[in-house]
């Protein structure tokens, strides 16, 4: 059996097994999709959003890139942002790094991979404008670590930055932005302390934040 073949496969025994646990799923998810979380997370193939979080499909919205990033040129991401917080009237926006990413560590390291050098450019400012900080950490795995978690609280301030949160708060609208760092290690979220409600308050949080240690350590 070619590979591809077995997705199929996998995806009809799947939808069986919904449809055994509980012969209503799919008709309940058709009618719905009202989530109250945008997830902005990395790509890597070992963080899936709703499992680790404990929720069921329709429950969040997701959106995800190299290294979680949130970029003021990215309509993408700017488009998921726009449609969660206006058209799903979403309560909380959850930018979730994870330890040990694998874009954070080529942009530590100057890696050339081609294209996406260019993406990683964004880390690679978060770096630059916290270099101290990472050099005083002695193991290349801790400033890893520790630039994930950078990475992540600058993306907090970029989602709070946007237009489409900044209108939304104007208007009177209830949205939280928080900051968590996944570990792979033993599966648990670390949350960043960065939770904000307005701009302000996260680049607030962030100085404060950026100021202690690992939340690994």
């Amino acid at each position: 059996m070619p590979e591809i073949d077995k997705l199929f496969d996998n995806n009809r025994d799947w939808a069986e097994q919904q449809r055994s646990e509980d012969p209503d799923f799919f008709s309940r998810l058709l009618k719905l999709q009202a989530p109250e979380y945008l997830w902005i997370g990395c790509s890597d193939s070992r963080v899936p959003a709703n499992q680790i979080i404990g929720l069921a499909p329709g429950e969040v919205f997701v959106h995800r890139n190299v290294a979680n990033l949130v970029v003021h040129t990215d309509l993408n991401a700017l488009s998921v942002i726009q449609y969660a917080v206006h058209a799903l009237r979403v309560k909380h926006i959850l930018v979730v790094g994870h330890y040990g990413c694998g874009g954070v560590a080529a942009a530590l390291r100057n890696n050339r991979l081609g294209l996406i050098d260019n993406w990683l450019r964004n880390v690679q400012d978060v770096r630059d404008r916290h270099e101290d900080l990472l050099a005083a950490i002695p193991e290349e795995k801790g400033r890893i670590d520790r630039l994930c978690e950078l990475n992540v609280m600058q993306q907090v301030v970029n989602v709070c930055q946007t237009t489409v949160l900044r209108e939304a708060w104007d208007s009177g609208q209830k949205v939280q932005v928080h900051g968590w760092c996944y570990g792979l290690s033993d599966g648990i979220i670390r949350d960043l302390n960065v939770s904000s409600t307005c701009r302000e308050e996260a680049l607030e949080h962030f100085r404060a934040a950026a100021a202690r240690g690992c939340s690994q350590e």
